[in-house]
């Protein structure tokens, strides 16, 4: 059964701009910008433009977009915090521990001597976020396109 999707919820407010958000990249289909309450440093989130609340409810072509983004974006996030793991998950429904409802794909840099902060617990410095988006931004211009 599909949840209906609701307009409102704060991922499509940032991608309508009326919300702020560290973005680090965009392309026709997809934004990404950085977790304010990240588990790790350099903890991204992709979101595809269409209004979807889960994987189930977007479509075959923007699904494929999003997966190309995720890839080019967890690129720039590992070559910008060098971590030695990256974690990519993407969360359908509540149980499963999705919290908010618009799909989206979680970079979670993994580094082997640190615990990851809870999910969605406690919100980083927003001076500390620019700094990184910077470092992710960087990093994605010496990416070839």
């Amino acid at each position: 059964m599909q949840a209906e999707y609701d307009s409102n919820n704060i991922f499509a407010r940032i991608l309508r701009g009326e919300l702020p958000c560290f973005k680090i990249y965009e392309d026709a289909d997809n934004i990404a910008f950085l977790d304010i309450m990240p588990q790790s440093d350099g903890h991204a989130l992709v979101v595809p433009k269409e209004p979807a609340v889960d994987f189930f409810g977007l479509s075959e072509a923007g699904a494929a977009a999003a997966i190309r983004a995720t890839q080019r974006v967890a690129r720039g996030v590992r070559e910008a915090f060098q971590p030695d793991g990256v974690v990519i998950t993407q969360f359908n429904g509540a149980a499963a521990g999705q919290t908010v409802p618009h799909i989206h794909f979680h970079i979670v840099p993994r580094y082997a001597d640190q615990t990851l902060r809870g999910h969605a617990r406690e919100k980083q410095s927003m001076d500390v976020l620019r700094q990184h988006a910077d470092r992710v931004i960087a990093a994605l211009a010496k990416l070839p396109a």
